[in-house]
């Protein structure tokens, strides 16, 4: 854990008929226990990608509670839409998970804690 930072997922999953599928939730063991999180279809524009993170409870935490900073939404947008392009220039990635990404106060960006990628052969 990253101290002044919120754990969010993002994922990549192909899908036949749909093609590449973008996640976005709760990172760490939050997405198990909670499964608050919203899907899009790569790719995405800002604000599909600002939309996904909007509807899910994570939000409401990522932009600031009980006195607490807000983080950086802006680098969760910018990080769903370069995923999503990654995913459309490489149809070889089947999958991707980062889990955590740390997301930093507002402005300061994000760290990715870990990250799984499965390659067709």
């Amino acid at each position: 854990m990253i101290t002044g930072s919120e754990e969010v997922i993002l994922g990549i999953k192909r899908d036949p008929s749909f093609g590449p599928v973008l996640m976005f939730g709760l990172g760490g063991i939050y997405v198990e226990i909670f499964k608050d999180i919203s899907f899009g279809v790569a790719p995405l524009s800002y604000k599909e990608a600002r939309k996904m993170i909007e509807k899910t409870s994570a939000y409401r935490i990522l932009k600031g509670s009980r006195g607490r900073a807000p983080r950086d939404i802006d680098k969760i947008v910018d990080s769903l839409i370069r995923l999503g392009q990654l995913a459309i220039d490489y149809p070889q990635i089947q999958e991707l998970d980062i889990n955590p990404l740390f997301v930093l106060d507002e402005g300061q960006g994000s760290i990715i804690g870990d990250a799984r990628m499965l390659l067709k052969n």
